[in-house]
């Protein structure tokens, strides 16, 4: 099968991080790829290759237009590339062949103009997968889309890096940590994601800021490559006076081995699609603490896999922080369940074969089923 995927941008994001293992995944069960997107740097192109994408590159109306005519299917990812998708797509004939993923429940579809316009270009494709039921009910509600052309898909990962990093020799693990000033008595909890307002990172450092307990460290990986988000939590941070307890590492490539040299996942979302990254965090047999918001009851499952506290709250999320750090029986009963958990619902395998079986459902011209 011909697969087109078009993104909105190919830099270092869950919703990218995910279309990486579907290439993957499709290259090696023999379907050929071609991957554009529409702005930004660019910076996953080479893994993208690597993964087996035949074509890989930013394009315009023309080259999205060629594309699209070269494709079987046509699947868009984000808002900006399923608006454009769609609009090339039709004008190329290719709107049987159309689909799209949401990996958000993008705040900007609350807005009426917005909600409407949606409605209208979201009609076009012929099945929408939401990577959670939570972004389902949000693009019905405020997407306006037909839930007849709905189709649920967990993310999936592969534990496999994750599940290594975490069982090599402490003694590199140790020198990781000790390569950004902490001790072998420090409680790290990291936070892996973009410095966006939906992140909430100056509620995480507040939240920081309040745990008494000075063992207690974190470790902010990301950065923000369209705004001065990052910028904005370091001035925090220095305004809150946290000095060496919080460490800003920017975007790296190694996140299983900075996951497995930490003692906790942390991220204070204000909503969340899913969270690619709370599956890295299980995998690596981190426990996770969170925001009880979207989708994210659905991934972390509350005293069993993690702890989640209400958005917004950092004395609430201090306290978590603060119960999680001193008690390293219940780190390692929660991230022993999380790294089950991950296995038993969230394989990559499932995911995959899960998104080939809508690809069929769109190529066979079949009518939604309606209940």
């Amino acid at each position: 099968m011909r697969i087109l995927h078009l993104i909105t941008t190919l830099d270092v994001g869950g919703a990218e991080m995910h279309l990486l293992a579907q290439v993957r995944g499709q290259a090696a069960r023999g379907h050929h790829l071609r991957v554009l997107y529409l702005k930004g740097h660019g910076t996953l192109a080479p893994d993208f290759r690597a993964a087996g994408a035949g074509y890989v590159g930013r394009a315009g109306f023309m080259g999205i237009f060629r594309s699209a005519r070269w494709a079987e299917i046509v699947h868009t990812h984000l808002l900006k590339a399923d608006a454009a998708g769609a609009l090339v797509a039709t004008l190329a004939l290719r709107r049987s062949s159309l689909l799209s993923s949401k990996h958000n429940d993008e705040q900007v579809l609350k807005r009426p103009l917005v909600s409407l316009a949606h409605g209208l270009l979201g009609s076009l494709p012929r099945r929408t997968i939401v990577l959670s039921e939570h972004v389902g009910r949000f693009v019905v509600e405020h997407g306006r889309l037909d839930p007849a052309r709905i189709r649920r898909v967990y993310y999936g990962l592969d534990p496999t890096p994750f599940e290594a990093a975490a069982a090599a020799p402490r003694a590199g693990r140790d020198a990781l940590r000790a390569s950004f000033g902490f001790l072998p008595e420090h409680v790290v909890f990291v936070c892996v994601a973009r410095f966006a307002p939906q992140k909430a990172h100056d509620v995480l450092l507040r939240a920081l800021r309040a745990t008494p307990d000075d063992r207690v460290r974190l470790l902010l990986v990301g950065d923000d490559p369209f705004g001065d988000g990052r910028r904005k939590a370091q001035a925090l941070a220095r305004d809150l006076d946290l000095g060496p307890r919080a460490v800003f590492a920017g975007i790296r490539r190694d996140v299983p081995e900075l996951l497995a040299a930490s003692d906790a996942f942390v991220m204070a979302s204000l909503w969340e699609g899913l969270g690619l990254v709370f599956l890295e965090a299980m995998a690596a047999g981190l426990p996770v603490v969170s925001t009880r918001v979207s989708a994210i009851p659905e991934v972390v499952v509350e005293g069993e896999t993690g702890l989640l506290v209400p958005p917004g709250d950092s004395t609430a999320l201090s306290g978590t922080m603060q119960a999680l750090a001193r008690d390293p029986d219940l780190r390692a009963r929660l991230g022993n369940a999380g790294r089950a958990c991950l296995r038993e619902r969230f394989g990559l395998d499932r995911m995959i074969e899960e998104t080939l079986a809508v690809y069929a459902e769109v190529a066979s011209g079949r009518p939604p089923a309606r209940s």
